[in-house]
């Protein structure tokens, strides 16, 4: 299934980031209530969502800036509902090997159901409160994890989130922060 969202969310550019988290959480929901609460989804920075170490869906988020606010901001989503594909170096799975079988649309409804919630908890509570709910969602602060960027790959342990939504790892006793990077859990580099 994919789905995309359209959103003129009038927030500040420094909000951004805090909407792959947002979409996460939302999807990892909508997959609970889609009758996968046997295996719990777990997120996997910044747009990945996971069941048994597999990627399940994913998310890409598109912006426009305008004026220090986002004019506008695209979500996409898609989640493997019967079919996963098969991708070299990397595990992932679909619902249907999870014993879920759903219909696309209504995969689809219930993902926008759980995002307006999301949304509106955004709306009252702030970033901070999606970042602490995604923590709690997300893989074990520890976890091993490699960063793979351009031109290096680091490797340390799983710190959390920056005030502004960036992954932190620690990394030979200090704290680094990452904007961007292909992330490896376990600290496989490949």
């Amino acid at each position: 299934m994919h789905l995309s969202v359209l959103l003129r969310p009038e927030y500040e550019i420094s909000s951004l980031n805090c909407f792959p988290l947002l979409a996460g959480l939302a999807v990892a929901q909508a997959l609970m209530q889609l009758g996968s609460a046997a295996m719990t989804p777990v997120l996997k920075w910044p747009n990945d969502v996971l069941m048994g170490g597999a990627k399940v869906a994913g998310i890409l988020i598109d912006a426009s800036p305008s004026n220090g606010r986002i004019e506008w901001l695209v979500m996409g989503i898609g989640i493997n509902l019967a079919f996963a594909p098969q991708i070299p170096g990397r595990f992932t799975t679909c619902l249907a090997e999870h014993g879920v079988t759903v219909a696309p649309l209504v995969a689809a409804q219930t993902v926008l159901a759980s995002l307006s919630g999301w949304l509106e908890a955004f709306e009252a509570q702030g970033a901070a409160f999606i970042q602490t709910a995604w923590l709690q969602a997300a893989h074990p602060l520890g976890t091993a994890i490699s960063v793979r960027g351009v031109d290096v790959t680091t490797q340390g342990r799983f710190a959390g989130l920056s005030p502004t939504g960036a992954l932190q790892l620690c990394v030979e006793n200090r704290i680094e922060t990452f904007q961007t990077g292909e992330i490896w859990l376990g600290g496989q580099g490949g």
